[in-house]
């Protein structure tokens, strides 16, 4: 199978005419004429990111995915290949609706019409791996049915396979390519990809997320997110509310109804870093395509199948890093490298400091429309190759979302400082891990077990004595009592020994004398 999806790949980028971007490196111009001549039915007539798109869409969800990642980078991707990606976040082609009616009436062993009231046959958005339409439940509830594509999972349990295989080769092959835990990496993505493939899986993740942004005093909740119906949900089949808003690509129609961008912006980031440093469960698919905006300015997330998760420690070296950034103390993050286990123990802290004092110094006090965090990246790539820097997968999806959350923000405001939006809110957080906000938190949070624990400490108490300390003091008194008795079987040998040698030595000196 993976040989298989080789050859396709290797026929699909030749297909495409998609030879013009892996040989226009100045070493491979040469393979060029050699190319033309195997390969003379080339289709090369339509635009370049046409034929791009289509070739991403020719191979399948996984290069449709990277494709949209792609989307969001126009300062990094010429315009003309941005523009054509972006129709990849909800405009792959749909298939047809008697597959769509075929898995629903399959997955609830019952007719369509005994499901749902109303079904629209038309699907108001076509993705990689699941297609989306409107319908009402039975109640006349208005909600977004969300529908496996028929046989995605042996597509995707394919590709997957041919990534493995690849990065085993790298690993194998390569020993620069072992610095980057290539297997780990694709193990990481497969993980995340396979959740897609089971609609309650992401159903829950929607849930989670709801509750991690409830309604404030006023009711009114920051991150608008659809409520799921369970009782209509299956593994190929997710029932939601249907939501109703602008999608944050659209600026002109969204400026129209009068939402201030730049605090659209500003909130955009604060929620992101809320996702990531207070709950430490975050929306890790956060292109154009799943994210809208209500027509009171607040934003609408969609599309749950990928959702990253990031433990304690990491949340904490992760925000130790960014606030050391911020307040330019490179030797800190320096440290932080180091005490993470990111770079080797022995890692020299003055020579890494200089390292990305050189690096990141020049991108302060700069708005974020001129700063390249792409080229950034690639800087501090180049460095941490020098310095034997891990690649921590389970970072990989947080390097994506931010990736994802810089391209929003370069849309909605490119005179936002990311730096300064941030700042407060890790400052906070940091202050709550390790100042006394963080005393106080604890308290709160083991403030009800104790209460439930203190009543039964004097029985607990009592109930470890007899289980463990009195055996021990009765083990301890026989030994005493035996060692007691031994003592007095040697004193008493002892005392009849010294008692003969006094009668013998009398009887001596009374011999003598006579």
């Amino acid at each position: 199978m993976s040989i298989f999806r080789f050859f396709k790949i290797f026929y699909v980028v030749f297909k495409f005419g998609l030879d013009e971007f892996l040989l226009a490196h100045s070493q491979l111009k040469f393979l060029k004429p050699l190319f033309y001549i195997v390969f003379f039915w080339r289709n090369t007539k339509r635009p370049r990111g046409e034929r791009l798109r289509l070739a991403l869409e020719a191979l399948g969800p996984i290069f449709v995915k990277f494709g949209q990642m792609l989307s969001t980078r126009r300062d990094l991707i010429p315009l003309d290949i941005v523009d054509e990606l972006a129709k990849l976040q909800d405009k792959v082609p749909p298939f047809d609706f008697d597959l769509v009616k075929k898995s629903i009436e399959a997955a609830f062993e019952l007719p369509i019409a005994d499901i749902y009231s109303q079904f629209d046959e038309k699907a108001i958005a076509s993705a990689s791996i699941a297609q989306v339409h409107f319908a009402h439940l039975p109640n006349g509830q208005a909600v977004a049915v969300k529908v496996l594509r028929p046989g995605i999972t042996k597509v995707i349990k394919g590709d997957l396979k041919l990534l493995n295989t690849i990065a085993w080769l790298v690993n194998t092959l390569s020993a620069e390519g072992r610095r980057l835990k290539p297997q780990e990496v694709v193990e990481e993505f497969a993980r995340h990809t396979i959740h897609e493939l089971d609609l309650t899986l992401e159903a829950a993740n929607c849930s989670q997320l709801a509750r991690n942004f409830p309604a404030d005093k006023s009711g009114r909740k920051k991150l608008l997110i659809p409520e799921v119906y369970w009782d209509w949900c299956r593994r190929e089949v997710m029932t939601m509310e249907r939501m109703i808003g602008t999608p944050i690509s659209q600026i002109d129609v969204i400026l129209g109804k009068g939402i201030d961008i730049t605090k659209l912006a500003r909130e955009g980031v604060e929620i992101f870093f809320t996702q990531v440093f207070r709950d430490g469960f975050f929306h890790a698919d956060m292109h154009p395509g799943n994210i809208q905006v209500a027509d009171d300015g607040r934003y609408i997330a969609l599309d749950f199948g990928i959702m990253g998760s990031l433990s304690e420690g990491d949340k904490y070296y992760l925000a130790r890093n960014f606030l050391a950034f911020f307040n330019r103390d490179y030797r800190d993050v320096a440290m932080a490298h180091i005490e993470s286990g990111w770079v080797p123990k022995n890692t020299s802290v003055d020579e890494l400091e200089t390292a990305i004092r050189a690096i990141c110094e020049p991108i302060f006090d700069k708005p974020l429309k001129e700063i390249s965090f792409g080229r950034t990246l690639l800087s501090l790539f180049q460095m941490s190759r020098r310095f034997g820097v891990v690649i921590q997968p389970q970072l990989i999806l947080l390097q994506k979302t931010m990736l994802n959350i810089e391209g929003l923000g370069r849309e909605l405001d490119p005179d936002l400082d990311l730096w300064k939006t941030a700042q407060p809110f890790l400052t906070r957080w940091m202050s709550e891990q390790v100042g006394w906000r963080s005393v106080v938190k604890n308290i709160k949070h083991e403030l009800p077990y104790w209460a439930a624990t203190l009543p039964k400490i004097p029985h607990l108490i009592h109930q470890s004595l007899e289980q463990n300390l009195l055996p021990a003091v009765t083990i301890t008194l026989e030994k005493l009592v035996q060692e007691q008795k031994r003592q007095r079987k040697w004193f008493a040998a002892i005392t009849l020994v010294l008692f003969m040698l006094v009668l013998v030595e009398s009887y001596a000196y009374f011999e003598f004398y006579q």
